[in-house]
């Protein structure tokens, strides 16, 4: 499949889901063609600017009425929600983790008055940026998230999960246990036992490979949080191109590499 049939596809998908939302009578982007553009902007990877130059370059045929790039970014932000609609249903069993997010060079932290990211561990190393705390079902996808600055403990995601109370038991690891006490359906797994949590380690692998998240260069906590939440849209969305079918081992293949751009 060609890049140009992808972004075609993409926007059949995103359109069908999307069908009964209406579009403004001045706006110059459907509704389906601004998520279609935000889900681009995840897969793409790289900076705001770096993205609007190969859009504009190579695809604005499909894109005629393609904004300046301020004013597209803004309308990604504002309408970041309607990715939310691409999210999963939650199944009993369930496992949350939290990813690491570099947004700047520890060399220049404090520089910025208006600095988003926090100094924190991520993977037993120093990072200035964010933690993207993600809530998966068994299949690997995603149901919910959040996201703080680097510098917070794992244990205050626990009202995520508190939230999802009498409908997913949740797997985590020891660092979401909190003293002050956990949710009654969070499951602290101990290290070598419950092996499903694995699961999670392939969802931060494509994370990292195919929508480049370990660094990113979002300056306001409004784009960044437009950025994740068209991550998890894409993620979602593509996991499932082809159905979820799991092979002769009834383990459901989690595979996306073939959509990077």
């Amino acid at each position: 499949m060609s890049t140009c049939e992808f972004i075609i596809a993409l926007f059949c998908k995103v359109h069908d889901a999307m069908s009964e939302v209406p579009a403004h009578p001045r706006a110059h982007l459907h509704p389906s063609e601004l998520v279609t553009l935000g889900l681009l902007w995840a897969l793409k990877g790289g900076s705001q600017r770096a993205f609007y130059r190969w859009l504009k370059s190579n695809w604005l045929f499909l894109f005629p009425r393609l904004p300046e790039r301020t004013r597209l970014m803004r309308l990604m932000a504002a309408h970041q929600d309607w990715a939310d609609r691409f999210l999963s249903e939650p199944t009993v069993l369930g496992i949350c983790d939290s990813y690491g997010i570099e947004l700047i060079h520890p060399r220049r932290e404090g520089r910025s008055p208006g600095q988003i990211g926090k100094k924190g561990l991520s993977n037993r190393r120093w990072i200035v940026g964010a933690k993207f705390c993600t809530l998966l079902n068994r299949f690997g996808l995603f149901v919910d998230w959040c996201w703080d600055s680097a510098n917070v403990h794992d244990s205050s995601f626990n009202d995520l999960i508190a939230e999802y109370a009498g409908r997913m038991v949740v797997l985590t690891d020891s660092t979401f246990h909190s003293k002050e006490g956990d949710p009654d359906n969070l499951k602290v797994c101990k290290r070598g036992t419950w092996g499903v949590r694995s699961l999670v380690e392939t969802v931060n692998s494509l994370l990292s490979g195919v929508f480049h998240l370990k660094h990113l260069g979002e300056r306001v906590d409004a784009y960044l949080t437009a950025r994740l939440s068209f991550v998890v849209g894409a993620y979602n969305l593509l996991v499932q191109w082809q159905g979820m079918e799991a092979d002769e081992r009834g383990v459901t293949p989690l595979s996306i590499a073939q959509f990077m751009l």
